[in-house]
């Protein structure tokens, strides 16, 4: 079997993996993502591509596998809260191996990696003019600490990248500047051609799956071991086909069929799957369209959401700026190979969902969760339950009950595509037109993802009109999204206080968590961007916005939504108008030229210079050798146990610190002001600030008491009710083992390994759930955690666990294997044992390898260590052959 083919493009001599030939007949039968993976494992696998590349040619045959093959991407993408963890553990391990006798300047990446500075701009300042200015000035003046610690990285890491604040979301640059789509590697002296593939330290990483590029998200942890040569281990993963016919109507935009995707693939069990997208619908949809929906993957519960390489792909390619010749090359070579998208064709998939794309229509998703979808006109009835017991509301003029305390024109998710940008621009036009403007009491702001926005923006003379609405450009990144939407207004902050009201949040983002945009708002809907304005305006969700009158015009005339919203044409002529190719790279180089990036001054030294004082950075107690594996027999007390849908926000928050809290208090003894403590995740790289703020989100609920408050425990020895954290440290000096037990889904949200570190922190040897998001379970075992799943009928309500119960767990490291049984006991304080056996959520060899060496890091500072090469070299750990 012949493996490499020569392929010549333009004059130019390439080796490539000849799929059609590897395959022959079989290769149609192939998703197309398995047709990416068995190239991938034909050119990295080394000895081990064979036996990788049979178990992907054998999966058609029953649409599943339990067998194991490496994928090794040529990229890893990061942003400044995912990345600063990693480099405090690298930092870390770098002082561990100096200390231990070894060469530190051998922990060096062997691939690229791009790092983004999104996920800290916070909207301060909103509404007025010189917004964008004031707030970057604020996150140089928050954040210099850890910026100097990053540039530091830049300065010693081999083909590290950080891209500085005021170069957009990672998502939008991964799509507008980054990705090739087609990569060229130079090997041995010669020039490969390959699918470009990454895997990113966020959930929403699979966005890029919208060009045709193969790439999912995962924990810190996990992108570490790929920085120093090893592969991501997996089984060859079941598919899931999700058949597209038809076209949207006119007026339903990619925000609803994201929302509609959403709730339909949520009600599948898509643990550990991907998801492709398959049929003649396909093709209708822009690269636009698809990237929204591939951006909701997380939310829907899938590893990926794929739409294979065609003229959607190259349209958008050149559409961003991208040469001639690239697009050539990316269209030429996905031919030869096979990866061009056939819309007639009907690969095998483990199971298929069907969608009619004419049915989709314009929705909401919440208030509480992204998959939540309702009608527009249904926002009343759904936060009707939520609304508190004795709220009084105010008079006409003032904020009640179902108010919009913030709508935000936010995240990679929708401000990506121009379309729905420009679909805002011409709301808020039509808007202005006759006068109307939101209620003083609505936080607004627009944080596209891209620089670029600004500039098509403004050539359609739509950022006039955003800006007199209040949606001037607030940041170019993250904001309201991940929770760093600043304070609210005054009017919404009193009433709360004062009047009990239940304020909601408006969105154009992916998540509506409660607590994750603000942790005084409980409820949220994501809309599409012109939705959000349309919101706005209203000033209350408490209304049906497709009927009612959402304003007074200048001369009296009720306003409702038919009267302002933009037709399909109308969106589609002007943004014809307002782009250009030219725009794109200009507008990141500018960005790239950051003068306050550039003045900041960094380290250059191998080993990083901790400072004592600091409270950023401070180095890691898990950034070391270890102490060895956490499996074996034991007996642990349940340190939290908790419900459905805990999500990792609510493990680790994102957002703002209150001086009052655990975390407050801390920071404020250590010199920092209460008046401005910044947000939790700009502390990642500060394990004992974390640790206070572990599980502290207000709709947490210990099921192991009545009314326990957010983030404290009992401590069953003393009968005192205390912060876990203290309650952990006090349980790890008498030796006592703890666990925590969980609901369904636990996880859900983030990638942030937080929650996994955060949980090492507290002592935990297992966690026990009825079911786990994937990629916490994966940072779970990265810190040497044993991720349990809990047989049906043993969930928390069920067990009705106290904090004097004891857990017996029979874990023997040789005994433990990919979704082995494990033995339980659960014995009663009062007397009495329930005993089950619950599955081992491991799923493959190289996780029980972790587990038995105490986590990922240890593993690979052993790996380091052993090995005797030039002060110069790159750690290339032996997994990678």
């Amino acid at each position: 079997m012949t493996v490499t083919s020569k392929f010549t493009i333009e004059s130019t001599e390439y080796e490539v993996i000849d799929l059609p030939e590897v395959a022959g007949d079989d290769l149609v039968r192939l998703p197309y993502i398995h047709r990416v993976l068995l190239e991938n494992v034909l050119r990295t696998a080394g000895s081990d591509a064979p036996r990788a590349a049979s178990a992907i040619l054998g999966w058609p045959a029953t649409g599943t596998s339990e067998l194991e093959i490496p994928f090794l991407p040529n990229r890893v993408l990061m942003h400044d809260t995912t990345c600063g963890p990693a480099l405090v553990d690298i930092a870390g391990m770098r002082s561990s191996l100096a200390e231990a006798g070894g060469n530190p300047a051998l922990l060096n990446p062997v691939v690229r990696v791009d790092v983004s500075t999104d996920h800290s701009v916070a909207v301060d300042f909103f509404g007025g003019s010189g917004s964008l200015r004031k707030n970057m000035t604020r996150e140089f003046e928050r954040n210099g600490e850890r910026y100097r610690f990053m540039k530091w990285a830049t300065n010693t890491l081999a083909d590290f990248h950080v891209h500085p604040p005021g170069t957009g979301i990672m998502h939008t640059l991964n799509l507008e500047r980054l990705a090739t789509v087609v990569s060229t590697i130079q090997k041995d002296g010669r020039s490969w051609l390959a699918p470009d593939t990454l895997i990113g330290t966020d959930s929403h990483t699979p966005m890029i799956n919208g060009i045709g590029i193969l790439a999912w998200g995962v924990g810190g942890l996990e992108a570490e071991s790929v920085f120093f040569g090893m592969p991501v281990a997996l089984r060859v993963p079941d598919v899931v086909g999700v058949r597209l016919t038809r076209s949207l109507r006119d007026g339903v935009l990619a925000t609803d069929l994201a929302l509609a995707v959403t709730h339909i693939l949520r009600k599948i069990d898509l643990q550990d799957k991907y998801v492709e997208f398959f049929g003649a619908g396909v093709s209708t949809l822009t690269a636009g369209d698809r990237c929204v929906v591939a951006n909701m993957t997380p939310e829907f519960g899938g590893n990926s959401g794929y739409f294979p390489i065609d003229q959607s792909t190259l349209t958008y390619l050149r559409a961003t700026g991208r040469t001639e010749e690239q697009i050539d090359l990316v269209e030429k070579y996905s031919r030869r190979i096979g990866i061009w998208f056939d819309p007639e064709a009907s690969p095998t998939y483990t199971n298929v969902v069907d969608i009619d794309l004419s049915t989709v229509e314009p929705s909401l998703a919440g208030p509480t969760r992204p998959q939540d979808r309702i009608a527009v006109s249904a926002s009343a009835a759904a936060i009707a339950p939520l609304k508190k017991p004795g709220a009084r509301n105010g008079g006409s003029g003032e904020p009640n009950d179902g108010a919009v305390a913030i709508a935000a024109i936010t995240s990679c998710t929708n401000t990506s595509d121009p379309r729905l940008v420009i679909a805002a621009g011409l709301l808020a036009r039509n808007s202005r037109a006759f006068g109307l403007r939101p209620p003083q009491w609505v936080k607004t702001s627009l944080a596209p993802g891209s620089p670029t926005a600004e500039r098509y923006l403004r050539r359609s003379g739509l950022l006039e009109d955003l800006e007199a609405l209040g949606f001037g450009i607030v940041g170019f990144g993250c904001t309201t999204c991940i929770g760093n939407s600043g304070p609210l207004t005054p009017q919404v902050s009193s009433a709360i206080v004062e009047r009990n009201i239940l304020p909601v949040a408006v969105l154009s983002g992916n998540r509506n968590f409660p607590g994750r945009v603000h942790p005084e708002l409980e409820a949220g809907f994501l809309a599409s961007p012109p939705m959000v304005i349309a919101f706005a305006l209203a000033g209350t969700v408490d209304i049906d916005i497709l009927s009612d009158v959402i304003g007074i015009s200048d001369t009296g005339t009720e306003v409702r939504l038919s009267m302002i919203w933009p037709s399909s044409a109308e969106i589609d002529e002007v943004l014809a108008l307002a782009s250009s190719p030219g725009d794109f790279m200009p507008a990141y180089d500018d960005a790239e030229a950051s003068r306050a990036w550039h003045d900041l001054d960094a380290p250059t030294t191998t080993v990083f210079p901790w400072e004592e004082s600091s409270t950023y950075i401070r180095r890691p107690p898990f950034a070391g050798f270890g102490k060895g594996s956490l499996l074996g027999t034991y007996s642990a007390t349940p340190l939290i146990v908790l419900g459905d849908d805990i999500t990792t926000d609510h493990i680790s928050p994102a957002g703002a610190i209150s001086a009052q809290s655990e975390t407050g208090r801390y920071l404020v003894e250590r010199g920092e002001s209460p008046t401005d403590l910044n947000v939790h995740a700009s502390r990642r790289g500060n394990w004992e600030s974390m640790v206070r703020g572990l599980f502290t989100n207000r709709a947490v609920r210990n099921l192991l008491g009545d009314d326990l408050p957010p983030g404290a425990t009992i401590h069953w020895p003393s009968q005192r009710i205390v912060p876990l954290w203290t309650a952990a440290d006090q349980y790890a000096a008498d030796s006592r083992s703890v666990v925590i037990v969980a609901g369904e889904r636990y996880g859900m949200g983030s990638s942030r390994d937080w929650a996994a570190k955060g949980a090492s922190l507290l002592g935990a040897r297992a966690v026990l759930a009825v079911s786990f998001e994937r990629i916490h379970r994966s940072n779970l075992i990265g810190m040497g955690i044993l991720p349990m799943r809990l047989p049906a009928g043993c969930g928390p309500e069920v067990l009705k666990l106290t904090a004097g119960d004891l857990i017996e767990i029979i874990a023997e490291s040789g005994l433990i294997e990919p979704r082995c049984p494990i033995n339980v006991t659960v014995k009663r304080s009062g007397g009495g044992v329930i005993s089950f056996a619950a599955i081992a959520a491991i799923e493959t060899s190289a996780e029980v390898e972790i587990l038995k060496a105490g986590g990922i890091l240890p593993l690979i500072l052993r790996e380091v260590l052993a090995r005797s090469a030039p002060a110069d070299s790159s750690c290339l750990l032996s997994w990678r052959s």
